[in-house]
């Protein structure tokens, strides 16, 4: 029951939500999405790390960089279902919608230069 309470409570987050639909365009780093959502840096940081425990989310190294995607194929099939399911959800939703609107925009080299 432990991966399925993981999952669910993941998901229970609006922020944590919104940052799978946000990876489900692209890989970004945190600062990027600090940039779309309007969070502070450790705050996404958290939510990532929540996301990564309930297998959800995965990163990969780029010399400085940390990319963070959707996990593909996770091992949990929990994670799986849920990944599968929420694919199509709120996408007409108001503040995903703004979100996803803001993400091409949004650039790490200018956000690091800045």
């Amino acid at each position: 029951m432990k991966p399925f309470i993981k999952v669910m409570k993941a998901l229970s987050d609006p922020s944590r939500v919104k940052i799978i639909k946000a990876l489900q365009y692209r890989s970004l780093c945190v600062c990027e999405l600090k940039e779309a959502l309007g969070l502070a840096q450790s705050t996404v940081s958290k939510h990532l790390k929540v996301l990564e425990e309930a297998d959800l989310v995965s990163f990969e190294k780029d010399g400085l960089w940390v990319n963070f995607r959707i996990n593909i194929r996770p091992d949990n099939h929990y994670a799986r279902a849920m990944l599968e399911q929420i694919a199509p959800w709120l996408e007409t939703d108001a503040d995903i919608q703004k979100m996803l609107e803001r993400l091409p925009d949004i650039d790490r080299e200018f956000i690091t230069r800045g």
